[in-house]
């Protein structure tokens, strides 16, 4: 379902996704990017780095993407301000975030937020499905709640204006975080637990909490977090309208997470069960993604469910832009 802007996008629309893995192993190189681009999306994050990866690491991997997106210059844009994005609107390019997801590669160092920030990291999730140094995982039986460390690093990216994502946290640590963070948090790529069962899914405390914080949360397009081996639209739009009819319509944004090559993210998976808790069952059929061309129909579900259109503007784009104008520094 790829192809040029559909007409059933509103006019004038923001088309923003706060998550998708660049990882070229997985089929997602930066050339990837052309498809978003064609299905009309002004924004998307990429994901550098986290917990799986030290602070040598991370750091290469952002000089080497920061290096390939300046020689795209002529359709793609690092963003770094929200003027960034406005500037790649006006110019017809390709916004493009940088983000992590885990704090290992702090190396308990909180100096390194700073430093992250300065070569573009916008926002990162504080654990990866399993314990670390800030708190404990969703796949993690027992969750301790945030570390003192974590509650540092939680302050620390308040001071510096990184984005608090709190997607494959932990149900009390997410909380604890929520509860001592200074503005806005957000679940950049988070579904809904009353609607698909699953360690990676919210619960409705997670969901309030995050509204009440003015944060948005993020709907996920992996077929394992959605409760749908086909990843159809209607499937998405049942997970906006749960968070909109509970928080509000402004609460809800776009992290569809996509994965060109699910295959590989699945072997991935099952090599890893303490992480992946679903890839320890033999019948899990694996992931699958949602395509980018999906948007134009999910834009066209929440209308003709009698969405308005602000409310239509805001889940594709325009809820994390207002957050990320209020945290970013």
């Amino acid at each position: 379902m790829e192809g040029t802007r559909s007409a059933n996008l509103p006019e004038g629309a923001l088309i923003w996704d706060m998550v998708w893995p660049y990882e070229p192993s997985v089929g997602n190189s930066l050339a990837k990017l052309r498809t978003f681009q064609s299905a009309g999306y002004h924004f998307i994050s990429l994901t550098m780095a986290g917990d799986n990866q030290n602070i040598a690491e991370a750091v290469q991997r952002l000089a080497g993407v920061r290096t390939e997106i300046a020689a795209e210059s002529d359709w793609l844009v690092l963003v770094e301000s929200i003027g960034d994005v406005d500037r790649a609107v006006a110019e017809g390019k390709l916004a493009v975030g940088l983000h992590f997801e885990g704090t290992r590669c702090l190396e308990r160092n909180l100096e390194m937020i700073e430093v992250y920030y300065a070569l573009g990291v916008r926002h990162n999730l504080l654990a990866f499905n399993v314990a670390n140094s800030c708190g404990s995982g969703c796949a993690d039986k027992t969750d301790s709640g945030l570390t003192v460390f974590g509650r540092r690093v939680v302050t620390e990216m308040d001071r510096t204006g990184m984005l608090l994502d709190l997607s494959h946290v932990g149900h009390r640590t997410s909380l604890d975080a929520i509860e001592i963070a200074a503005g806005p948090v957000v679940f950049t790529h988070s579904n809904v637990a009353s609607l698909a069962p699953g360690f990676r899914n919210l619960s409705d405390d997670q969901i309030d909490a995050c509204g009440q914080t003015g944060g948005v949360i993020g709907i996920s397009g992996a077929s394992t977090y959605l409760g749908d081996e086909d990843c159809r639209s209607e499937t998405v739009f049942r997970h906006i309208d749960y968070i909109a009819q509970r928080i509000g319509a402004e609460h809800v944004g776009l992290g569809l997470d996509v994965v060109f090559n699910a295959d590989a993210v699945t072997a991935y998976a099952r090599g890893r069960p303490d992480e992946w808790p679903v890839a320890r069952d033999p019948s899990w059929p694996g992931f699958r993604y949602v395509q980018p061309g999906q948007v134009a129909e999910i834009a066209e579900l929440m209308s003709s469910s009698g969405y308005s259109t602000a409310d239509v503007r805001g889940v594709l784009g325009e809820n994390f832009y207002r957050v990320c104008s209020e945290v970013w520094k």
